[in-house]
């Protein structure tokens, strides 16, 4: 009996000092690892501890409070002729009928300014912003953008409104909460969390302006136009689009960032439409295994093939054959990391441009050039868009402004002159000089049908052969 007591004893004993051991030392070592882990993987908040900066940033309830009564329900109403017989067709005849649309929108201004899509509002002849209180505007457009999808909408409402402002979307990170506000599918003030899955995503390739951010937050048909916002409840994007197969969501959408969005929406009050800058390059990004098609060591980066004569790239002395690495503090990884910045810019802003020449790396000031005048090539006319003065002057939509006219059998013909206004080509609305690009390739001889507005205010309708 005495054996096996101390036997018994001494395996308490054991057992309490293995016990005291693991806390002295297996533990606080486990806790030291986890600490950090933990610090690394969530959002840092200033003067917070690492835990509580955790909690914080995955309680979405103060930014969804924030934001939720910001985002408003926008229909849009378009009526169209159907014609019933051919007559009807000829005569521009037939029955009318009105077809409907919802989406979403944001309001960025006390006073009732609303950001939405371009494709929400796009045509519409009647446009109703219904608020989170179910109170609703008439909205009359005040400008958009095709390009970035973006217009802006403006109503008088009774109250002063609650409006979401806008964050920095340039300092947004791969990973970080988000959150997507919206009605979709008719369900108003709908919150769903996700995070940023990539930056300056590109779904056209080269083709086009696009540098959309990427999220994993749930968005469907009717979240178009709604609000994409950091945890602290600051607008950083657009929701705009959506990748699916079904047309319902399967696992990423994508939204105009917040920087761009702003840059649109200070451009169309203070000029009437988008100012455009370029940089006056041509080339392609080093992604996607073209870098080893020209032999270079570097996947990332713009490749110059081309410059632009007499633009800021060429006074400046960029070169074809430099790679553009940075332009002032952002990475020029592709070609969207590119025109995702320059869409921020307005014409003769200066930038900064870090290349990569020989194998050196050089910094070079640029004075970016402005793309708001063509030369149209087939009617040997330069124009240039609208202000929303032009429009509210003459009582128009849209149009183009002649700035020069460098043909004289057009100014015999029809008038053309300096400040003279086309408004349709072959019975198609001019909007921008984007519509005319496409125009440069065609032939003088052919048979056109042109409308427009001289000085005076008249306006005329011309055949054109």
């Amino acid at each position: 009996m005495k054996e096996i007591l101390k036997i018994t004893i001494f395996s308490i004993l054991g057992s309490g000092l293995t016990l005291v051991g693991y806390k002295a030392y297996i533990e606080k070592e486990t806790i030291n690892t986890v600490i950090p882990t933990s610090t690394n993987f969530t959002i840092p908040v200033s003067n917070t501890s690492a835990s509580s900066s955790f909690v914080e940033n995955t309680d979405f309830t103060e930014a969804a409070e924030k934001t939720v009564h910001a985002v408003v329900h926008v229909t849009s109403t378009t009526t169209y002729i159907q014609p019933r017989s051919i007559f009807d067709y000829y005569n521009r005849k037939g029955e009318q009928i009105q077809k409907g649309s919802t989406g979403s929108g944001v309001v960025i201004s006390e006073d009732g300014y609303i950001v939405t899509n371009n494709h929400v509002i796009d045509n519409a002849d009647e446009l109703t912003v219904t608020l989170n209180n179910q109170k609703s505007y008439k909205a009359r457009v005040i400008g958009f953008d095709k390009k970035t999808d973006i217009a802006l909408l403006k109503i008088e409402a009774d109250d002063k409104l609650d409006y979401i402002p806008f964050g920095d979307s340039n300092n947004i990170k791969i990973g970080e909460w988000v959150l997507a506000v919206g009605n979709p599918y008719n369900l108003t003030s709908t919150v769903t969390a996700g995070i940023i899955s990539a930056k300056s995503r590109d779904l056209d390739g080269d083709r086009n302006i696009q540098s959309f951010l990427q999220t994993d937050a749930v968005v469907n048909p009717g979240n178009s136009g709604g609000a994409l916002v950091n945890t602290r409840g600051e607008l950083i994007g657009i929701n705009t689009a959506i990748s699916s197969r079904t047309g319902s969501y399967i696992g990423y959408s994508f939204a105009v960032p917040s920087n761009i969005t702003q840059k649109v929406v200070q451009d169309i009050l203070e000029y009437g439409n988008v100012q455009q800058a370029v940089l006056g390059v041509s080339g392609f990004g080093l992604n996607n295994g073209i870098a080893n098609k020209l032999e270079l060591n570097d996947t990332e980066g713009y490749y110059i093939s081309e410059i632009e004569p007499n633009s800021g790239a060429e006074k400046a002395g960029l070169k074809a054959g430099d790679i553009i690495k940075k332009i002032d503090n952002t990475i020029i990884a592709k070609s969207s990391d590119l025109t995702g910045y320059l869409s921020t810019k307005r014409p003769n802003n200066t930038i900064q441009v870090e290349v990569l020449r020989k194998g050196k790396t050089k910094t070079i000031t640029v004075k970016l050039s402005d793309k708001s005048v063509l030369t149209q090539k087939a009617f040997q006319l330069e124009l240039k868009n609208l202000s929303q003065n032009d429009k509210e002057q003459f009582e128009i939509k849209s149009g183009v402004k002649v700035v020069n006219n460098n043909s004289d059998f057009l100014e015999r013909k029809l008038h053309i002159t300096k400040d003279c206004i086309i408004t349709q080509i072959n019975e198609t609305e001019i909007e921008s000089i984007d519509d005319l690009a496409n125009l440069k390739s065609l032939d003088i001889n052919n048979l056109y049908n042109i409308e427009v507005v001289y000085k005076n205010g008249v306006a005329k309708n011309w055949w054109l052969r």
